[in-house]
């Protein structure tokens, strides 16, 4: 097993479509969706993002950091929100990722997470790592 993260893109068009929508109906779909994914197991974690103009950017292009509020200047995608699933391979990855519930013009980037056991043991900083994950129950 391996975990993969679907990472769901849109457009400000497709962002704007998705918002049209009643909210409640945006809720039954995505949770007869997230339904699905928990009664095969292989849901991990998933969460929607707020609005991009309520966020903040950090960009580290200069000397020291830049705070500006809101998304990237010219954003044609735009992070809306993503799933991490515990599946056998990317091919199932792929498989869910088909099917979920978005809108028309949306995209969804699917990316392996490394697992720790990935990375050298006997680095410090893993040692720590792996104890924090043992003492949070998430190892």
């Amino acid at each position: 097993m391996a975990k993969y993260m679907l990472i769901m893109r849109g457009t400000d068009e497709s962002m704007a479509a998705m918002m049209e929508k009643p909210f409640e109906e945006m809720l039954e779909t995505m949770g007869r969706f997230n339904d699905e994914l928990i009664k095969a197991g292989v849901l991990v974690a998933a969460e929607g993002l707020d609005d991009p103009s309520q966020g903040v950017v950090v960009d580290f292009g200069g000397e020291t950091p830049v705070v500006t509020d809101g998304p990237y200047g010219e954003t044609k995608e735009l992070f809306g929100g993503f799933y991490v699933l515990d599946v056998a391979s990317k091919e199932e990855a792929v498989e869910w990722a088909k099917r979920i519930p978005a809108v028309p013009g949306s995209k969804c980037e699917i990316r392996r997470v490394p697992s720790i056991d990935e990375f050298p043991q006997d680095n410090e900083w893993i040692v720590r790592e792996r104890a924090w994950r043992e003492r949070t129950g998430q190892l």
